[in-house]
C-alpha cells in the first residue's frame, strides 16, 4: 500500500523522543523531525536490492536508492515499521525480521529524521510496487560501488549507505559499531 501525505507520523525530538504528531505532507513541508527506517534487503547470493523510486514519490523522486524503508507511522515501532516497509515495497510476505543495526539522525536545510538502519535476508522472488519503484536489480557491492557516482541517489539512503559502511569497518576493527 502506497503511503499518502495525510499517513499520521510521530514528531520527534534532537533525542528521539516523541513530542507530537503531524500527517506526512505537513511534517515535510514545516521540517519536523520525524522516524524512517532503512533496510539493506540482500538475495542469497549477497547481492543489495538497488531501485529507481517512482517520479510520484513524495520525496527524491526519481532517484536511485540502495535501501527500502520509509517513515515510520504514528505508534508504530522501528522493527515493525522495517518489516512493513521491506515487505512492501518488495513485493512480499514472510520475511524474517530485518536485523537492526544503528540509529542516526539524518538533517539538511529541507528534512529532519532520526534513522534506523537494518539488513534483512529475501530469498523469495521480489514483486516491487510500481507505485513505489519504476526499476530494480539484485547488484553485487562492487557493482554499486561503481554505480555511486554514475546515479543520481537519494541523499538520505547515501548517507545512511557510507554510514552502514564505516560501521562495517568499525566493526570488522574490532569497535563498538557506531557509526559517526
Amino acid at each position: 500500500m502506497a503511503r499518502s501525505a495525510d499517513e499520521i507520523l510521530d514528531i520527534v525530538d534532537e533525542r528521539d523522543r516523541v513530542v507530537g504528531q503531524a500527517p506526512r505532507g505537513v511534517a515535510y513541508a514545516r521540517r519536523l523531525r520525524h522516524r524512517a527506517v532503512f533496510v539493506l534487503a540482500r538475495d542469497p547470493s549477497g547481492r543489495i536490492f538497488v531501485h529507481r523510486r517512482t517520479a510520484q514519490k513524495l520525496v527524491f523522486p526519481s532517484r536511485y536508492d540502495m535501501f527500502v524503508g520509509g517513515v515510520v507511522g504514528a505508534g508504530e515501532s522501528y522493527d515493525e515499521a522495517a518489516r512493513r516497509e521491506a515487505e512492501e515495497e518488495l513485493g512480499v510476505s514472510g520475511l524474517p525480521a530485518p536485523t537492526p543495526l544503528f540509529r542516526f539522525r539524518y538533517e539538511t536545510p529541507e528534512h529532519a529524521w532520526w534513522s534506523a538502519v537494518y539488513e534483512v535476508s529475501c530469498a523469495i522472488p521480489v514483486d516491487p510496487q510500481v507505485e513505489e519503484v519504476a526499476w530494480h536489480a539484485f547488484l553485487t557491492d562492487e557493482e554499486l560501488a561503481r554505480r555511486l557516482t554514475e546515479w543520481e541517489w537519494v541523499p538520505d539512503g547515501l548517507a545512511a549507505y557510507h554510514r552502514l559502511l564505516a560501521w562495517q569497518r568499525d566493526r570488522a576493527e574490532g569497535g563498538a559499531g557506531q557509526p559517526g
